[in-house]
């Protein structure tokens, strides 16, 4: 994935504490022919494997899941950050640091 490499060096900056920002073209707004592009090589390199879902967290890699999970033909997960009032039954839960937020 040259070209993720050259877009992060073209439009990407670096904030205090190694924080890589890249709000002009992957979260705050969103190049979606770039997010078609990181699809077609993600299918490129996993496409010959029983991919059945796409999963990601809640925060920026949504829309990137979206487009994978399009490409790929199947459902696009997201964990959430916090627990919702309508969620119930069995659920998987983890401890992940922010590296934005710091919690």
């Amino acid at each position: 994935m040259n070209f993720m490499e050259e877009r992060i060096i073209k439009d990407g900056t670096v904030k205090p504490g190694n924080v890589l920002k890249v709000d002009s073209f992957l979260n705050h707004q969103m190049d979606i022919k770039l997010m078609d592009q990181m699809a077609d090589a993600l299918y490129a390199r996993f496409g010959h494997k029983p991919i059945t879902k796409v999963l990601t967290i809640e925060a920026s890699g949504i829309a990137i899941a979206g487009a994978v999970a399009r490409r790929f033909g199947v459902p696009a997960l997201f964990a959430k950050k916090a627990k919702s009032l309508n969620l119930d039954g069995e659920m998987y839960v983890a401890e992940v640091e922010s590296f934005t937020h710091k919690v």
